[in-house]
């Protein structure tokens, strides 16, 4: 397999096949500085995104039609975010995306099979980490943020749907405490992570103060304390099994006071799953599940929560990728990216010679 080529880098951002996704890997002032740099920049119209095309256009980007990165030229470096359309069967280029496909996620063997056909090759944005492991570029904050926003709303009541991308400053607004709302007690897992400071973030906005847990107290979990607490939210980003923190049995403990669950992380189907009690994600035409009428328990767990804030969302990921995008090839969190992926195929038994291409 030859390695990441790094002389004149062409990007094609294309976009995105799943109808609620409103970010973008680059924003059009990154977009500058690309093209600035001597990037070749290729954006396909999408007027889903939250940034309209013209602005692309603006900084020197080449427009091409929508999901036309099937037949961009072979060199050509996809850009994306989301999972990839069925089509077509053989993927020939490098493509930049969250992947979910090394952690046994459903497809994730048809999506590495589909790269093994056409000699192409995954460059997972989850796997774009630094020396010590820690991923460079994430939406993780908003995430966290807005997994937290929901579930206060939803407990309040105050959950409008079907959802819709807004604004920070009108989230918040409608996150305030007001006159006659009940205390509730919450509980974030995972605390200390880019996730977890999004969500206390999100409650402190809405006058609450959860308690927090991380590593060191989800080692010997007291479920029972887990169970005490009105609202939970979920963030924790596993990378080896470990015991459930929710279990299908603790759905009818008869001490549960749990009301309200919200999964940030969404691992469903993943052998990662802390919270192995549901089997699919909710949607912004109905986002909250209930799981159990009496007493009742309400999940959330919607895989691309930052598009609820798709500016701020994609500013803040815009900001760290771009370095790394001007650094491609170079900066050696690519090749490391690539390594993962060349595990997770060999792990998969495809021959890495199926992959001389990429």
């Amino acid at each position: 397999m030859t390695e990441l080529r790094t002389a004149e880098l062409h990007l094609w951002l294309r976009h995105e096949a799943r109808p609620t996704e409103r970010r973008t890997p680059v924003v059009p002032e990154d977009a500058r500085r690309l093209v600035e740099a001597g990037v070749r920049l290729t954006v396909e119209d999408s007027p889903q995104h939250v940034f309209p095309t013209q602005e692309y256009e603006a900084v020197g980007a080449r427009i091409a039609p929508a999901g036309s990165w099937s037949s961009a030229p072979h060199d050509a470096v996809i850009l994306g975010l989301k999972e990839l359309p069925d089509e077509p069967d053989e993927l020939t280029h490098r493509h930049v995306f969250f992947g979910h496909a090394y952690k046994q996620q459903p497809g994730a063997a048809d999506l590495l099979r589909r790269f093994a056909a056409g000699g192409g090759a995954l460059l997972d944005l989850e796997y774009l980490v630094d020396d010590d492991g820690r991923r460079l570029a994430a939406f993780g904050y908003w995430a966290g943020y807005l997994g937290a926003a929901l579930a206060v709303l939803q407990h309040r009541d105050r959950l409008t749907v079907p959802l819709r991308p807004t604004e920070k400053a009108k989230l918040d607004e409608a996150l305030r405490p007001a006159a006659g709302d009940e205390e509730f007690t919450a509980l974030v897992v995972g605390a200390l992570g880019r996730s977890g400071r999004g969500a206390r973030a999100a409650f402190a906005t809405a006058g609450v103060e959860p308690t927090c847990w991380d590593l060191a107290e989800t080692r010997d979990l007291d479920r029972a304390a887990l169970l005490a607490h009105d609202m939970l939210v979920n963030c924790v980003l596993a990378t080896a099994p470990v015991p459930p923190f929710v279990r299908e049995e603790d759905l009818d403990a008869p001490a549960r006071r749990l009301r309200t669950l919200s999964d940030v992380t969404c691992d469903v189907g993943s052998p990662l799953n802390v919270l192995p009690v549901y089997d699919r994600t909710t949607e912004w035409t109905d986002p909250v599940r209930r799981l159990r009428k009496e007493p009742p328990l309400d999940l959330i767990a919607i895989d691309n929560l930052p598009s609820l804030l798709p500016r701020e969302s994609s500013a803040d990921f815009s900001a760290a990728l771009t370095p790394l995008l001007l650094e491609y090839g170079v900066n050696a969190a690519w090749p490391r990216c690539l390594n993962r992926f060349r595990e997770a195929c060999r792990e998969l038994g495809v021959r890495e010679g199926e992959f001389d291409r990429a």
